[in-house]
């Protein structure tokens, strides 16, 4: 995190050690990890337990800091997954509309074709003075070569238009079937990067799935371990780790981020936020799945697309980056100090407008959240992180 020091983001994400499953990284060297008999004998001494006390907050400071490494990068190959699935979609969509046409241009070069085929058939069965009489001649004018000559130089200019249509349908056709080529070849290559990225994201979900299942156990370790130096109960001993990140947030938090203005964006629309917020709210509790949108999975820009989507707004694909730059093509960003109830806010990894962002909340104003935060957490409302908080928020409903 931006200009943290480590043991202040380890003990930011203490929360998820006593609230829920929280990841514990397996050491590369045999974790050090207090027995509970250093824990027993450190017991006796006031000296060594304050010590032990801060040896056990220093660990899991330490590994909730790898935890944050982790979900970061969860969270940013989840990111990658939905951008590239945008482009796969974008170019089936263009693959459907070519068919379309190379269908239709197709039916009618096929069409010119058994045209000139009819033609040449009658031509050839009559001979071409035959055809040209038969078509164009009056009984009454039958005896004016003037006007049968004529009648024959308009049967081959129109025979000749005839052709150079059917020519031309089928260059046409042709070059429509080699977009369309061109397109499904396209189709395929961004298939195959949705299905990597999607692999990609996958597996950093289960490995940090796989390192939550695999620490449960020193999670209720450590908690029992704090309790029991302090002499209190396990539930008071995680409402008072709570207090302690509660306090190291306000503390350390750098606050709303100084940006200028950019242009003038009107004032938001509270019925609508409203609206999006409701629904965002209804959503509290249920679980993050990468790609989910509903109606009881999602993921943080699945989320904030639904949301504003229930006010009939559209704020841009399923994804945090291409939804900031919709925002921005609209003209709709703010100072984040500026932003008011319902604004979009963005986590980006470098402060830069054309950099990822890796992940999409909505500001609920006083400080507070509403987000489909990663694997390990469910829809919930939280007060707003400051760290890696890109400088501008986006305001869909001005």
């Amino acid at each position: 995190m931006k200009s943290w020091h480590k043991r202040t983001v380890g003990l930011v994400l203490l929360t998820g050690l006593f609230t829920g499953p929280a990841l514990l990284p397996s050491a590369q060297a045999e974790p050090n990890y207090p027995s509970q008999q250093e824990v027993e004998n450190a017991r006796k001494s006031v000296a060594k337990k304050k010590a032990m006390i801060k040896r056990i907050q220093g660990i899991i400071a330490d590994l909730t800091d790898e935890q944050l490494i982790l979900e970061k990068q969860a969270m940013l190959k989840a990111e990658k997954y939905n951008q590239a699935k945008d482009e796969e979609d974008a170019v089936a969509a263009k693959v459907a509309v070519l068919q379309k046409k190379v269908d239709a241009a197709t039916a009618e070069a096929k069409a010119a074709q058994t045209q000139l085929g009819r033609i040449a058939s009658q031509m050839w069965r009559d001979g071409a003075a035959g055809t040209s009489l038969n078509l164009f001649l009056n009984s009454d004018k039958a005896g004016n070569l003037l006007y049968q000559l004529g009648a024959q130089e308009k049967i081959a200019q129109s025979s000749d238009q005839i052709y150079k249509s059917a020519i031309q349908r089928q260059q046409y056709a042709q070059s429509l079937e080699d977009q369309l080529r061109d397109a499904k070849k396209e189709l395929a290559e961004k298939t195959a990067v949705a299905k990597e990225a999607l692999r990609q994201a996958q597996a950093a979900a289960n490995a940090l799935q796989a390192k939550v299942d695999e620490q449960k156990r020193l999670n209720r370790t450590f908690v029992a371990q704090l309790a029991r130096l302090e002499d209190i109960s396990e539930s008071l001993m995680r409402q008072r780790i709570q207090g302690l990140i509660d306090e190291q947030r306000q503390n350390n938090g750098t606050g709303p981020i100084d940006a200028p203005s950019l242009y003038d964006v009107g004032p938001p629309n509270e019925t609508k936020v409203e609206i999006a917020y409701n629904f965002g709210k209804d959503q509290l509790g249920e679980r993050y799945v990468l790609g989910g949108m509903g109606p009881n999975i999602w993921d943080c820009s699945g989320l904030t697309k639904a949301s504003y989507a229930a006010a009939g707004i559209y704020i841009g694909t399923h994804s945090a980056t291409n939804q900031f730059y919709n925002m921005a093509a609209k003209r709709r960003l703010v100072p984040i100090k500026e932003a008011q109830r319902g604004d979009l806010m963005w986590y980006s990894y470098v402060d830069d407008f054309n950099g990822d962002k890796y992940h999409v909340v909505m500001y609920l104003g006083n400080g507070m959240m509403l987000e489909a935060p990663n694997p390990l957490r469910v829809v919930r409302i939280v007060p707003l992180r400051y760290g890696d908080l890109f400088r501008y928020a986006g305001r869909p409903t001005p």
